[in-house]
């Protein structure tokens, strides 16, 4: 990919601003980890909406990003050595912008690997688990008369709460100072408790840590811009 301008998703989502980072996405758990870490960062972006409505993820354009057709994915234009980067899957996303400007990761080797085990948790446990849960509690899944699948995603969805919360205990973020791994972890725990309504099945009341540090997530002036990125045209 020599320009930007040769990666086929330009076709169908030009680049207004061809020298900024592409940013191709949703408002969702999943897609606005990018887009608050690219505020945090105050990194120049450019947004696209990928409408999952009107099936944009299944275009051949979307697939020649993301072969996995997932939000959110990138296209850096200044990208390792002077050339453009395209980037698919949030946490490896999430690590290149981190590893790009050298800040949201711990300088001391310790420190950031601990920081990259919490973003894998939540890339391979706390996502996977809650966003289940979502499924069989508010979704098609409510409908199924065999509750045994919603209660494994509620139970272990409840006990990984309880992991993060004794995680934050003692602590304002999850390793260190505000990094990554919080950026991974806030958005899915605040979808568990507001969109998918499910506080009081996941034990929330009893939770000592993880309120305070969503609030003081939520509080931040780059996650309030990140959360609704990109915005319906």
């Amino acid at each position: 990919m020599p320009t930007l301008a040769d990666h086929p998703v330009t076709r169908r989502w030009p680049a207004q601003h061809p020298d900024r980072l592409q940013l191709y996405s949703l408002p969702t758990p999943n897609g606005v980890k990018v887009s608050v870490a690219l505020e945090e960062l105050e990194l120049p972006y450019e947004g696209h909406r990928i409408s999952f409505a009107d099936n944009d993820q299944m275009t051949p354009e979307f697939l020649a990003l993301n072969p996995n057709n997932k939000i959110p994915a990138i296209v850096d234009p200044n990208g390792p050595g002077g050339q453009p980067l395209a980037l698919f899957e949030s946490g490896a996303i999430l690590m290149y912008l981190a590893e790009k400007t050298g800040k949201l990761l711990p300088q001391d080797p310790a420190l950031r690997w601990q920081a990259v085990q919490w973003l894998m948790w939540q890339m391979g446990g706390a996502g996977p688990m809650f966003g289940q849960l979502g499924f069989f509690h508010k979704f098609a899944g409510k409908d199924i008369e065999d509750k045994r699948p919603f209660e494994r995603y509620r139970a272990e969805s409840e006990r990984l709460l309880k992991v993060l919360d004794q995680q934050l205990d003692g602590r304002d973020w999850i390793v260190g100072d505000y990094s990554i791994a919080d950026i991974a972890v806030a958005p899915w725990v605040n979808t568990v408790i507001g969109f998918y309504d499910a506080k009081p099945l996941v034990g929330w009341e009893s939770l000592r840590n993880v309120p305070g540090w969503l609030e003081r997530f939520l509080a931040r002036p780059a996650v309030q811009r990140g959360l609704t990125v990109p915005p319906e045209s």
